[in-house]
């Protein structure tokens, strides 16, 4: 079995995750810059995932190594399954296989299924257009969930549906 380390150096603490990946026991480590603070491209790491063999195991120290966000590990984890590798998370001593592999799964999905509200909260450049909220109208979602999907409150929302003053 190979072991194949991976880092991406955003800070001192990324520098230092080579040497411990090293340390245990990795058989090569990579590593690269992001292009972007929640980047989830990557040359090196897609290198990886496409070099990768059966019974390989692709070594991390922190599952945020990975990309971005939870949908990119979920991916990075698939496109290891099908090539019959699997992903160890060092600090957490947690793999991609067997009942911590399902664990693990079960626990992005989880995170995943709330991760967009975040995103859409953290991503808003301002308040949105009124052709927006009203078509979600039309589409019969309500008021309270119309605010919840776009992150802005409630009273943004029945201003514009009332053509009142931009929020």
């Amino acid at each position: 079995m190979l072991k194949i380390g991976y880092v991406r150096l955003r800070d001192q603490r990324s520098a230092d995750d080579t040497a411990k990946l090293k340390a245990i026991g990795c058989h090569v480590v990579r590593a690269e810059e992001p292009m972007g603070p929640m980047d989830d491209e990557s040359e090196v790491l897609n290198s990886i995932l496409d070099f990768i063999g059966a019974g390989d195991q692709l070594v991390v120290t922190r599952l945020e190594q990975l990309g971005g966000s939870t949908r990119a590990a979920l991916d990075i984890i698939d496109r290891l399954e099908d090539r019959g590798a699997s992903l160890f998370v060092a600090e957490q001593e947690i793999s991609s296989q067997g009942l911590g592999g399902r664990a693990l799964r079960a626990a992005l999905n989880a995170v995943m299924a709330v991760e967009p509200i975040w995103t859409n909260r953290k991503q808003r450049r301002g308040p949105p257009a009124a052709d927006e909220i009203r078509a979600l109208q039309a589409a019969g979602v309500g008021p309270v969930e119309i605010a919840r999907r776009l992150g802005v409150s409630r009273m943004t929302v029945w201003r514009k549906l009332k053509g009142g003053v931009e929020a």
